[in-house]
């Protein structure tokens, strides 16, 4: 008679590992959710809401942005990201090496815009997560002075301090936003949310995105298709979508926001 106690082994094994895999694929992004409204003075149900209306109202949301699991507070999830912007050798490596590079980058970027009249030298531009603000100089350099960059960590003159969850600017300031950080938002509407917040209205709004890319290790989502941004911009128009080579992005998208300002499906 044969031992079949090496397959049983076996067999267990691949069970316990399979249930574990499910575990770790189904938990759930309410994890995230008490600790960031208690940071932002958002109300849990406001925001329980908000995300039973994404999982309503935008369906490629499950299948085309993904939420990276493993942040159990909203407080581990700044800690993460502030980590990066501290980290000295990358601090050196963007106020050196990348330094012009990549401020010649970005004003090639913004002098195209200027051609295509979605900036004008008269913009109000913000940049956001803009580290140490390449692209708040780049601005200044074609022209847009009145321009300043928000993230975690602020590094004057070209960069306050600002969470893009909740940026600390009052409603319609902006002509001009700019990102290339959106795989670093937590909460994706909430982050197009906010820019619509304090965009004026007819103002541009510039994202620069890795579409089906994988990103840094600092992300906190991952992008299949630009859909799920089309639907979380609810008070603006699509201008254009096109590819681009950006410091790990490959999609530029724009949108200009509304002169009414209001949601293309429905009231908030």
């Amino acid at each position: 008679m044969k031992n079949n106690t090496p397959t049983f082994k076996y067999l267990l094994l691949s069970l316990l590992l399979t249930l574990l895999l499910l575990v770790l694929r189904l938990q759930p992004h309410n994890l995230y959710w008490t600790t960031a409204a208690a940071t932002h003075n958002i109300t849990l149900p406001a925001i329980q809401a908000e995300s039973q209306q994404e999982t309503e109202t935008n369906n490629t949301s499950t299948k085309d942005i993904r939420i990276r699991p493993g942040y159990t507070s909203y407080e581990a999830y700044l800690e993460r990201q502030v980590n990066k912007t501290n980290n000295p050798r990358l601090r050196q490596l963007w106020t050196t090496r990348d330094w012009d590079r990549k401020i010649q980058v970005f004003s090639q970027v913004f002098q195209q815009m200027k051609l295509q009249n979605l900036l004008t030298d008269d913009s109000k531009a913000l940049c956001i997560g803009a580290r140490v603000g390449q692209e708040v100089e780049a601005l200044k350099r074609v022209g847009v002075s009145d321009s300043i960059g928000i993230d975690l960590v602020p590094f004057p003159p070209l960069v306050v301090k600002g969470d893009f969850h909740n940026q600390p600017f009052g409603k319609d300031i902006f002509d001009f936003e700019f990102s290339n950080v959106f795989d670093h938002a937590l909460y994706p509407r909430k982050f197009v949310a906010e820019i619509e917040r304090t965009l004026r209205p007819g103002g541009v709004c510039v994202l620069h995105v890795a579409i089906a890319r994988r990103t840094d290790k600092y992300s906190a989502n991952d992008l299949y298709s630009v859909k799920p941004l089309v639907a979380m911009f609810r008070r603006s128009e699509l201008v254009h979508v096109k590819e681009v080579d950006g410091f790990g992005a490959n999609t530029e998208v724009v949108f200009r926001k509304r002169q009414n300002g209001s949601p293309s499906n429905g009231p908030d």
